[in-house]
């Protein structure tokens, strides 16, 4: 192509009479426009760059809200284990305090706060004031003195009377 030219018209600001007539050659236009395109390019030439270091960012950030969440979740796994600690602590001091006021073993109060500790070590108390004995006529001696010196003897097996003899040894001594 041979070279053209081009007429650019500037207008003022008062209409659209023109007041400079420019005329640039092909290359002139080319230089121009390249140079425009050059300082468009040189305003992105790091875009790659950033590109990277934005994505390293986002995968750097990423691992950090994982971590942050692990975090998040293990405190909130200790604080459970801390409330319920503190809870256990505050059943064992009510149970221990109890105890004492009452006089009752702690290992017998089931109750998970004062009211009911006091109430279980109450009725507990109550139940062992009970004369729940039987009341047996010989005063709960079980086979002394009902055994005779011959019922032992009658005894064939002789390991069986042997034992007999020895738990009952006053019926074969001399008085």
């Amino acid at each position: 192509m041979s070279e053209e030219t081009k007429k650019i018209e500037e207008t003022g600001k008062q209409g659209s009479t023109p007041q400079e007539v420019k005329t640039f050659t092909q290359e002139e236009l080319n230089a121009i426009v390249g140079d425009r395109v050059k300082r468009e390019r040189d305003k992105y030439a790091d875009y790659e760059d950033i590109k990277a270091k934005a994505e390293k960012f986002d995968q750097t950030e990423e691992s950090n809200k994982s971590e942050l969440q692990k975090a998040t979740e293990k405190a909130a796994e200790l604080q459970a284990k801390l409330d319920s600690m503190n809870a256990a602590n505050k059943i064992r001091d009510a149970r221990d305090k109890i105890s004492k006021e009452m006089n009752v073993p702690a290992n017998l109060l089931t109750g998970t706060d004062d009211e009911s500790c006091k109430a279980q070590a109450q009725a507990i108390l109550d139940y062992a004031k009970k004369n729940t004995y039987p009341s047996v006529p010989d005063g709960g001696e079980t086979g002394k003195g009902t055994t005779t010196k011959e019922d032992i003897l009658a005894i064939k097996d002789d390991s069986k009377r042997i034992k007999a003899i020895e738990e009952n040894i006053e019926l074969f001594t001399k008085k």
